[in-house]
């Protein structure tokens, strides 16, 4: 086990690569009450394609999320149920490039921790239960079409992307899913969980090593082959179409916006570009920005306009998005914005003030157990150590990024989805 510290965060990190390939971190809390568990596959909704044992397959959308669900089940067994006589909260999330199980609680947590392992380490799909899924999924796919903020980015994914399998819902479509089958899920579950695609990561006060045998207890020693995901298509960097318009029973517009940018990689010149692109987002429509000033002063934005930089295997975009009444004017004054930044520059003092404010809400963000565990999952699985991102804030300079917004907010980049009320006109 390696026990790296970080002085300047105040933090430990216990890692260790078990003999099946599976890697544990720890982030000790001693004298804290709670503990939470994370068990991370590198599998999401993108992946529906990949190579295993020299054989390609190529899945129905929504198969990762389908996934998701069919692993609480046990043969005779309610394992939510488990977790909960344990004293423990149980959940689970897809996204478009991970699956995430996780449990809190501030007892019991070795038989929360083996229940975990062993219930997401089990394949149990039964041909009845499989069909039964596919009705519970299909009310979720339409509750995700009643909900305006699902839609808008739906179609903004459509607008912005060509090819990319981030085009489709994480939860796939009503046709897709019946093409699932109790063979595709064991495939899946085959390929991707399996230890060497994944990680589990706790916090808490708990015993490291303890940690380490009851996962290879549970899971073994085994190293088994992973599948290979296939790689995304190369996309333009234009947007697809510019403008999607929609309209649904809301109160007033809403909006998402999306400038389509270069994958990042992996690795620390990956986060490097991830701070960058962040720090532009925040000069550029930040709240502290004099463009957010601005627009919310002429009524053209409210408190619920924000935005960042997003990104996923393979693709990565600068959004942002809330309620206006004039969604093509708040397009247009940030594209006029960050034209008029990068003519006047930035003050050295803006900028710095910026930066400190950036990673002050980073470190601030470590006193949440489930951003700290979800974050080290996250960051390990891009091939960064995450605590070392205050060594890339102090290497930052002004001139990236200027670099990011003259390369990235271009209208050619931009894609705009709204969403109207229904007494507006709907165009496309």
């Amino acid at each position: 086990m390696t026990v790296t510290e970080y002085p300047h965060l105040g933090e430990t990190l216990h890692s260790f690569t078990c003999p099946n390939g599976l890697t544990v971190k720890i982030v000790p809390r001693p004298g804290f009450q709670k503990k939470l568990a994370y068990f991370i596959t590198d599998f999401g909704s993108v992946h529906q394609d990949f190579r295993l044992e020299g054989q390609e397959y190529h899945m129905p959308a929504g198969i990762a999320h389908f996934l998701e669900h069919k692993m609480f089940e046990l043969p005779d067994r309610d394992v939510t149920g488990e977790f909960a006589e344990l004293g423990a909260n149980v959940n689970a999330f897809t996204s478009y490039d991970m699956t995430a199980y996780y449990f809190s609680c501030s007892q019991n947590f070795e038989e929360n921790l083996r229940l975990l392992l062993e219930f997401v380490s089990t394949p149990y799909f039964p041909a009845e239960s499989v069909q039964r899924e596919m009705g519970i999924i299909d009310q979720e796919i339409g509750m995700n079409e009643d909900a305006p903020d699902s839609r808008i980015f739906d179609s903004l994914m459509e607008c912005l992307y060509e090819k990319h399998n981030i085009r489709l819902p994480i939860l796939g479509s009503r046709e897709s899913i019946r093409q699932i089958t109790p063979e595709l899920l064991h495939l899946c579950h085959r390929a991707f969980y399996n230890p060497g695609n994944m990680v589990l990561c706790v916090v808490g006060d708990v015993d490291s090593q303890q940690v380490i045998h009851i996962a290879r207890e549970v899971l073994g020693n085994e190293r088994r082959p992973v599948g290979e995901k296939l790689p995304a298509q190369p996309e333009p960097v234009t947007a697809v179409c510019g403008l999607v318009r929609q309209q649904m029973e809301v109160a007033m517009p809403t909006f998402q916006l999306a400038f389509k940018c270069e994958p990042v990689g992996k690795g620390a010149g990956a986060v490097r570009q991830e701070i960058a692109a962040d720090l532009a987002a925040e000069a550029l429509f930040g709240e502290s920005s004099r463009l957010y000033l601005r627009l919310y002063e002429q009524g053209l934005i409210d408190s619920s306009f924000g935005g960042g930089f997003e990104t996923v295997d393979s693709c990565a975009m600068l959004t942002c998005g809330g309620d206006s009444d004039d969604p093509e004017a708040v397009r247009d004054a940030i594209l006029a914005e960050a034209a008029l930044i990068l003519e006047q520059g930035m003050e050295d003092s803006d900028f710095l003030r910026m930066k400190r404010s950036a990673m002050g809400r980073r470190i601030r963000d470590l006193d949440s157990f489930d951003s700290t565990c979800f974050r080290v999952c996250a960051y390990h699985l891009g091939g960064f150590d995450y605590f070392a991102f205050p060594e890339i804030y102090a290497e930052i300079t002004k001139n990236e990024v200027l670099a990011f917004l003259s390369r990235v907010v271009k209208k050619e980049r931009c894609a705009l989805s709204v969403m109207d009320p229904c007494d507006k006109k709907e165009e496309i």
